[in-house]
């Protein structure tokens, strides 16, 4: 209905328009070919009178011819008469002809204007069909709109209903997580409440023990100090007492000392002093180390006084089965740790330059990523892929420690200086402080970026990320100190022997020394074909900090001095791939490094 209405309006409207158009033309026009009309008319009248003329004119002729002496005169009179009537209708003729001309030529302009509308009436004709056509175009178009919009709105009252159901199951959600928070926080109170107890119990018990080994040890010493000493008859031995007047009031004659043949004599208990540094000592010990380790072992790492630059690879063995991420030297030298893509972390005893397998620590669910020894020596930290960290006790190669909860891959982890407390940094730019005590995170502390790689001091921890940025923590403060960026993604951070500086690995191929004392880059290592294999190359002083060793993604092992800044020894022969970790022993003997294939090398200079 409203489609035959709009069809009635056009058309009405292009009827108006037609008669609008032809009022104005016609009343331009309208004189115009009136007086051609007229002209015409003239044109005819004059063409009779010319006739009439020429009839009259022969029939002159004719009566002059027959009477030709009769009315002479009068026939004069008539051809003057006669001609100044042709010398005016000639002029007659003349202006007719003229406006004729006019006429035809304003004729001839106005069918050419005539022309020029019909095409302006064609081409707006064309127009209006054009027109009309992208009308009904566009009316499909708006029909079409319009059935788009009412499946919108329905969809969108089908999801306005979706959504005011789903914020109803979302509010239940909510508040069944906000009860299930609750229960857990009241859960995780009564468990802590619960570990304090059994820890409360736990110490109460080594307290007693410790007291019954002590009162054990009074007693036995009391025994000691009681019992006689056996004495033959034959033997003279001779008993002196600095109490012997004080104590029963008699002396030997003459004041000399006397004689016990064959007989017991009692020894006074030893004074309280004794048992008191005996019982201090016993207390040292059980407090060696805060969460049970056992005390340090007799090989524990001491200062290097001698560091060799190796030289020569003394043994090149197949570590793990692909690629190896990490390796490290235990603090006495004797062990050397290896962790791989094969989810598997190896110990190997070095006996006279050769590296023979000790024992495998299983447990994880995916690839090593770093490796740290306690400084005793007695337990190994590791990092995986799995989001997780993991503590073995080296000598029975028992897992004993699990830390779960970091969201990302956990791409190193570092023991305190107190071996009672680890941090670890993840790919999902954490840091987390572990407590081994009663194991769980203490703190976390969101970072920013990835973390590559962590060192500590005993209040600090410094981390490397992949935004360029070296960041130095305060373990009370939870806050960064302060921050260092370089000019690549950092890889790898090592301290020397006495903390006072920090080794630094980047992806722009340069090995970097930074004073802590400073706060600045104090010297920069690099060479001709150095350079980083992958974000998580590991580079390492020497015991002493006088050399710095690094990997190539060539399998080349560089050395440099620190003292000159220049470099030492270029190492080729015994990689196929690239470096990915590097540890120098503590005792200055040996290097060791590994690859992204299977291989590891032990280097020396023997």
């Amino acid at each position: 209905m409203a489609g035959r209405r709009v069809e009635c309006l056009w058309k009405r409207h292009v009827a108006e328009q037609l008669k609008q158009r032809d009022r104005v033309q016609r009343q331009a026009f309208e004189e115009i070919i009136h007086q051609y009309n007229r002209l015409l008319e003239r044109s005819d009248l004059q063409a009779v009178f010319s006739e009439r003329l020429q009839t009259d004119k022969y029939e002159q002729q004719n009566r002059h011819d027959l009477s030709p002496g009769v009315d002479g005169g009068r026939s004069d009179s008539l051809q003057q008469e006669m001609a100044q009537m042709r010398i005016k209708h000639q002029e007659e003729l003349t202006d007719l002809h003229k406006k004729r001309g006019e006429l035809a030529q304003n004729v001839i302009e106005l069918n050419n204007q005539i022309q020029h509308k019909d095409k302006e009436i064609q081409s707006n004709e064309a127009k209006m069909l054009e027109y009309q056509q992208q009308i009904s175009h566009l009316e499909g178009e708006c029909r079409e709109l319009r059935n788009s919009l009412a499946d919108l709105e329905r969809a969108n009252q089908t999801l306005r209903d979706e959504y005011d159901a789903l914020q109803i199951t979302f509010n239940a959600l909510d508040e069944k997580l906000r009860k299930t928070t609750d229960d857990n926080l009241e859960l995780v109170t009564r468990w802590m409440a619960e570990k304090a107890q059994e820890a409360n119990k736990l110490n109460a018990e080594n307290e007693k023990d410790s007291r019954r080994r002590q009162a054990k040890l009074q007693k036995e010493l009391a025994d000691a100090a009681k019992e006689p000493l056996p004495i033959e008859p034959d033997d003279d031995i001779e008993v002196l007492s600095e109490d012997a007047g004080k104590g029963t009031g008699e002396t030997s004659p003459g004041g000399q000392p006397s004689r016990t043949p064959s007989k017991r004599t009692s020894q006074p208990p030893p004074p309280a002093g004794l048992l008191d540094s005996i019982t201090n000592i016993f207390g040292r010990r059980r407090s060696v180390n805060s969460f049970g380790t056992s005390p340090e072992p007799a090989e524990a790492a001491s200062m290097c006084s001698d560091v060799r630059v190796p030289s020569t690879a003394v043994h090149i063995f197949d570590a793990h089965d692909g690629e190896v991420n990490a390796v490290k030297f235990s603090p006495g030298s004797r062990l050397l740790a290896t962790g791989g893509m094969d989810r598997r972390v190896k110990l190997w005893e070095v006996v006279s330059g050769h590296c023979e397998l000790k024992g495998t620590l299983t447990g994880s669910n995916a690839g090593i990523t770093s490796i740290e020894f306690d400084s005793a020596g007695s337990y190994l930290l590791a990092a995986s892929n799995d989001f997780a960290s993991r503590i073995w006790t080296v000598d029975d190669s028992r897992l004993r420690h699990t830390l779960t909860g970091h969201s990302g891959k956990v791409l190193s982890a570092r023991f305190l200086l107190d071996n009672a407390r680890i941090v670890s940094g993840s790919y999902d730019r954490t840091l987390k402080l572990w407590d081994l005590r009663s194991k769980v995170c203490m703190k976390t502390v969101f970072a920013g970026s990835s973390c590559n790689d962590i060192v500590c001091t005993e209040q600090c921890v410094m981390s490397g990320h992949f935004d360029k940025k070296v960041r130095f923590w305060d373990i009370r403060a939870e806050s960064i100190v302060r921050e260092l960026e370089l000019l690549g993604r950092v890889t790898s951070l090592d301290l020397n022997h006495d903390r006072t500086e920090l080794l630094v690995c980047s992806r722009d191929d340069l090995v970097k020394i930074i004073d802590l004392r400073s706060n600045a880059v104090r010297q920069t290592f690099s060479a001709q074909g150095f350079k980083c294999g992958s974000d998580f190359t590991r580079v390492t002083f020497s015991p002493d900090g006088s050399y710095v060793a690094a990997g190539s993604a060539d399998g080349v092992l560089y050395i440099w001095n620190v003292l000159t800044g220049k470099l030492d020894k270029t190492l080729d022969k015994g990689h196929s791939s690239a470096i990915n970790s590097v540890s120098w022993s503590p005792s200055g003997a040996y290097v060791v490094s590994v690859e992204k294939a299977s291989k590891a090398v032990l280097w020396s200079d023997m």
